[in-house]
């Protein structure tokens, strides 16, 4: 959902092939074939009753495409859970020192 990290070319790139990849149109979503695997840098794993998995990424920015990975090489829900919680493992080890 997030667009920031790219230039206006790439922008301009991944929109035409999202375009390609479409399988239709929701009502707010445009569903596409998963075909592309994008890396993504965040400062935080949030929780959030606003997407179906529970989670947000704050400030989610495209770092760059794995056109090595395949869509079955992304992380999972279970590895964001444990994402989310090992911030508060490392939050509370920098709290003790």
């Amino acid at each position: 959902k997030t667009f920031k990290g790219l230039t206006d070319a790439e922008f301009e790139t991944i929109t035409k092939r999202l375009q390609e990849l479409k399988t239709r149109d929701g009502r707010y979503t445009v569903y596409v074939k998963p075909a592309i695997v994008a890396e993504v840098a965040y400062n935080e794993v949030q929780k959030s009753p606003r997407y179906k998995s529970g989670f947000a990424l704050r400030f989610a920015r495209i770092s760059r495409f794995r056109d090595d990975k395949k869509p079955d090489d992304a992380d999972t829900l279970q590895r964001l859970q444990q994402l989310y919680d090992k911030q508060f493992e490392n939050k509370a080890r920098v709290d003790m020192e």
